[in-house]
């Protein structure tokens, strides 16, 4: 007898989303460039800056770091308070979740397989002899990727889009917030409060009273 459909599907942002942290900062710290790169951030968040653009800028600092600083830095990374919670809810519906970061795959799949989660997305960078090159490899995962990511996994697991969830909290999630059956808004920058469905602070699984959870 085959499983029944899941009824919704949610996708999450990562970075100051699913965790408390930019994990470009916590790289960039390591490099001693954490302010620089905080401030770019910052902008990109609020939507003042090219995403794309404003990544490059941001890993370019990054370049000579040895790479077992993923292992340090995945030691530093705090979950957003309320996140263990809202995914084992969200395990006991059997609702699928989805990670698309514009953060690092480097981080995000081992936090990923940490919490749990098989579906995610993310930026790579570039190694060679064992050291960051300051260059990301491939496609930048921005706000159109995230909508497209959006996409795939509700075709993946059969659910139409008028049934998921998005949450996140920089412009950069702008598109997969408005592609989302319902776009939520986390800890989020007011460009973002401004075009979500509904606005949630501080705890993650404050969304579970929210109308689709409900």
């Amino acid at each position: 007898m085959s499983l029944p459909r899941p009824t919704r599907l949610v996708v999450m942002d990562v970075d100051s989303t699913l965790i408390t942290q930019e994990v470009v900062e916590l790289l960039a710290a390591h490099a001693g460039s954490r302010a620089e790169v905080a401030d770019i951030t910052e902008r990109a968040m609020r939507g003042e800056l090219d995403f794309a653009a404003s990544l490059r800028a941001r890993v370019a600092t990054l370049a000579g770091l040895p790479v077992s600083v993923f292992a340090a830095v995945l030691d530093e990374v705090v979950v957003t308070p309320g996140a263990v919670e809202l995914l084992a809810e969200l395990d006991r519906r059997r609702w699928p979740v989805g990670l698309v970061s514009g953060g690092f795959v480097e981080v995000v799949a081992p936090l990923a397989a940490r919490l749990g989660i098989t579906r995610f997305r993310a930026n790579a960078l570039e190694v060679e002899h064992g050291a960051l090159t300051g260059r990301v490899a491939g496609e930048v995962v921005d706000r159109a990727v995230k909508a497209r990511t959006l996409r795939e996994y509700a075709a993946e697991v059969g659910v139409p889009m008028e049934r998921t969830v998005a949450i996140g909290d920089g412009a950069n999630d702008l598109d997969m917030l408005g592609a989302a059956g319902f776009g939520i808004a986390f800890n989020a920058k007011p460009v973002v409060c401004a075009q979500a469905d509904a606005e949630v602070r501080d705890r993650l699984d404050a969304v579970l009273d929210l109308p689709p959870f409900r």
